[in-house]
């Protein structure tokens, strides 16, 4: 299988590169900048050779991402899973009254129309059996468990919610799916030092459930890292 990760340099993303690619797939790894990929991601290199291959996506220019998927449709590329990983958390701390709503533009620029813009142009190679859309979301974006604060974060996820559960009527036509994944609260620079899950349980997780090794059931399409259904 050949899978598409944004946001694959570092965090959840490389370690769902490394787990894919120890499973035996092939991983287009979608960086900002690829000239400057760190030691763990030519660790990857160096091990997997030409099953791992650096692209520069940035998911905020849409020119560049066309101009990826066209390069990959002359290369007869096609696609099983496309990863939408890469994501801002600005404006954490900010209350309503301080809010900045630079933030908030960033951050739905890059978490939610960010996967809307791969998906856009992307979708047409997604033609590998069993193929999947996962959009990495996360608790925060519940309406049920909302909480105060956090204002940029919270809602782009929500709406990432929303596109998802939309995406996956288009993508069930053709035997796809379409999830949003809550991958938990994991020890990455996002998590922090004291998140409490390990970043490859939660990466071994997700891949079952592009592998269909897990089959969830949710309405929603909105499901944590082991398939279990999240609260919308």
């Amino acid at each position: 299988m050949n899978l598409l990760i944004t946001g694959a340099g570092r965090g959840l993303g490389l370690v769902l590169a490394a787990e894919a690619l120890e499973r035996g797939h092939y991983v287009l790894a979608g960086m900002r900048n690829p000239d400057q990929a760190g030691d763990a991601y030519h660790e990857l290199e160096r091990q997997f050779g030409e099953r791992l291959q650096a692209v520069q996506l940035d998911a905020s220019d849409e020119e560049g991402i066309a101009s990826l998927a066209a390069e990959f449709a002359r290369d007869g590329r096609t696609l099983g899973s496309i990863v939408n990983n890469a994501a801002v958390l600005e404006g954490q701390s900010s209350s309503i009254e301080e809010l900045d709503f630079r933030d908030m533009e960033v951050s739905f620029d890059i978490n939610l129309y960010g996967p809307m813009r791969v998906v856009k142009h992307m979708l047409p190679l997604l033609q590998e059996p069993n193929a999947s859309v996962i959009n990495i979301s996360s608790e925060a974006g519940s309406l049920t468990n909302a909480y105060p604060g956090n204002y940029p974060y919270t809602i782009s996820k929500t709406a990432l919610n929303m596109f998802t559960k939309k995406l996956s009527g288009v993508l069930k036509e053709r035997g796809a799916i379409a999830l949003s994944v809550h991958p938990g609260w994991m020890q990455t620079d996002m998590g922090g030092k004291n998140a409490t899950l390990d970043p490859r349980e939660s990466a071994r997780g997700i891949m079952d459930l592009i592998e269909r090794k897990i089959e969830p059931n949710s309405s929603f399409q909105f499901v944590d890292h082991v398939g279990r259904e999240m609260e919308i």
